[in-house]
């Protein structure tokens, strides 16, 4: 795997090191060893899928508060995706600021998302899928989110939001 620094702390994009042939191509998603020499997390505990029926679909933006805070590995496996991190950690020098990446099934990347940062997506395309491994458990009472659209980011999105649920599109203001 090749890993790329992104520009908020602790957050990485991953890319294929594809072994091709005349079958295709071979490629490692995930190797604890890689990930622990560069101090990231390896402990991954849960998988779950995302399936997204409309291109503009917004989901986000979601974190988890502590101590049920979680790190995300984010993989497009079918369609693409604006993938959208938010850095909400006060003591982080990229408090406030947003990165952004697209995320697709041809292109086989991932975005590495350290715990205190908040993730979020529009679909690019229809039936786009989106795979998410963790390194902690769902836990409902913990679950938190800021608006997609809050002037504190200025987020920008390539393309309007068709679909979005009433949560995503009510949570508060972020106060700094």
């Amino acid at each position: 795997m090749i890993f790329r620094a992104a520009a908020i702390p602790g957050a990485h994009v991953l890319e294929l090191e594809r072994q091709a042939d005349e079958r295709g191509f071979f490629a490692r998603t995930f190797c604890a060893r890689e990930l622990a020499e560069r101090g990231l997390a390896t402990q991954l505990v849960q998988c779950s899928l995302s399936y997204n029926r409309r291109r503009g679909t917004l989901r986000g933006l979601h974190y988890q508060e502590p101590p049920h805070a979680e790190v995300k590995l984010v993989r497009c496996t079918r369609g693409a995706i604006h993938d959208v991190i938010v850095d909400l950690r006060r003591d982080s020098p990229a408090f406030r600021r947003h990165f952004t990446v697209l995320l697709s099934a041809e292109r086989g990347n991932q975005l590495y998302v350290p715990p205190g940062v908040a993730h979020g997506f529009l679909s690019l395309t229809d039936d786009a899928e989106v795979c998410y491994q963790t390194t902690e458990f769902h836990e409902p009472a913990a679950a938190r989110g800021v608006r997609f659209d809050d002037p504190a980011f200025a987020i920008p999105w390539p393309e309007p939001i068709a679909v979005i649920s009433d949560r995503d599109r009510s949570w508060p203001d972020f106060a700094a």
